[in-house]
């Protein structure tokens, strides 16, 4: 599957209109067998922007595509001077409210998985498993030549390293980790290759028009064909990586739900959408069902 490079959506006007009823979203998970499908939203409440809702990062930055980064050394000094700036903060990001209500509904058996279109780990963090990573994870860095895997702390260090004193001031951090900085900001930054051949280094991250591995959107669709219900919590849906899996179970008669405070692509398909801040809202939904959220301080 390829992800297009999607970076906007205009809402129809004959869309359902979004709620405050949270009932719905008590009932299917009461039922059991839920999957989530998460979204840039589930993170804002960590300090991590979005990329669609108000203020999103699209306002002001284009992500990085995979023909751009393979094809450019220029762009892959740009990406990495950006990200490697970006990680000091993002890397820091601890799970909210919402990634911890997500958590206790799996503690407590309601949930048949959960796959998240987000690169922050925030899911794995806040004990949530078997987490399919839809998009990759930027704690994961791995070799384009020789395919070797290696922790993103490990090049940090690296990085930090190779380019003493670099610390410009971001305009902002994007949901892919990426700060927002001039050319001049950039300068001269070093890269480094991979130690085990000296090739080509990428973030575990499945960039703009990069393939998603195959295997993994199997992984996914077999999900969503074993599941109950779909629950879409802060995902626009713009992109059709994460679309294609509304659909799927729209078309199989299952319940699709969503919590998003903007309309999103997928909500002509979802019997309900409620528009209400993810953490307050799953929280909200936590205590209805009796089931205890873990409390937490989100960086």
């Amino acid at each position: 599957m390829r992800m297009r490079p999607t970076l906007s959506w205009t809402p129809a006007d004959d869309l359902p209109p979004g709620t405050t009823d949270l009932a719905p979203v008590a009932d299917v998970l009461d039922a059991g067998g839920v999957l989530v499908l998460s979204g840039a939203g589930i993170s804002t409440e960590s300090g991590i922007p979005d990329y669609r809702g108000e203020g999103g990062s699209l306002s002001r930055h284009t992500p990085m595509t995979y023909q751009d980064f393979t094809g450019s050394s220029q762009a892959r000094r740009r990406y990495w001077a950006r990200s490697h700036l970006g990680w000091r903060t993002f890397g820091r990001a601890r799970p909210n409210a919402g990634h911890r209500a997500v958590a206790a509904f799996g503690r407590h058996g309601l949930l048949r998985g959960v796959i998240t279109q987000n690169v922050d780990g925030l899911h794995r963090a806040a004990g949530s498993e078997g987490v399919v990573e839809l998009h990759g994870g930027l704690d994961r860095v791995v070799c384009l030549s020789c395919g070797a895997f290696s922790p993103r702390a490990a090049l940090a260090a690296r990085l930090e390293e190779a380019n003493p004193g670099f610390a410009p001031t971001a305009a902002g951090i994007n949901p892919d980790g990426d700060a927002d900085l001039t050319d001049e900001q950039v300068g001269d930054f070093r890269v480094v290759p991979c130690t085990a051949c000296g090739g080509v280094l990428k973030p575990d991250v499945v960039f703009f028009g990069e393939n998603v591995p195959p295997q993994r959107v199997e992984q996914c669709r077999a999900l969503v064909r074993e599941a109950s219900s779909l629950l879409v919590l802060g995902s626009s849906l713009t992109v059709m990586s994460g679309l294609r899996f509304v659909r799927q179970a729209a078309e199989a008669g299952k319940p699709v739900l969503i919590v998003n405070r903007d309309p999103t692509r997928g909500d002509r398909h979802a019997r309900t959408r409620i528009a209400l801040p993810l953490g307050a809202a799953l929280t909200a939904v936590a205590d209805r069902l009796d089931v205890p959220v873990e409390e937490g301080t989100a960086a």
